[in-house]
């Protein structure tokens, strides 16, 4: 299992990198085993601000339909093209082509709140 240190984590299991003005979002490498094989993913909220914590979409296995909960507030800029047609990429490569969203933050140092990847670690005993 990776957990990249370029990056902050939520209990929630989504990750956030920030890259210039821009943050990517998307679940954990964690996560997504847990969920097992990913069929859809449905984020309406594009061009959309949003706040912490608030759901910004639904990820969906074949037994279930879970919500995506935002690290931090901000604007959904984008999300992933490649996702519609082939939502295997979350699975495949979670922190690389598997993003889910593009975020402009309204706060970034609400990223302080979140956790590492030695805190994330811990929460989920690894």
């Amino acid at each position: 299992m990776e957990f990249p240190t370029n990056i902050k984590y939520t209990n929630e299991h989504e990750w956030i990198r920030l890259e210039g003005d821009t943050a990517y979002v998307g679940i954990t490498d964690y996560a997504q085993q847990q969920l097992g094989d990913i069929v859809f993913i449905d984020v309406t909220t594009e061009g959309e601000t949003l706040d912490k914590g608030e759901v910004f979409g639904t990820i969906e296995v074949v037994k279930t339909v879970s919500d995506l909960f935002l690290p931090i507030g901000g604007e959904i800029l984008e999300v992933n093209p490649q996702l519609e047609e082939h939502p295997e990429l979350v699975n495949q490569d979670p922190y690389g082509e598997g993003w889910i969203i593009k975020l402009k933050p309204t706060d970034a140092s609400e990223l302080d709140d979140l956790l590492d990847a030695a805190g994330y670690k811990e929460i989920i005993n690894e």
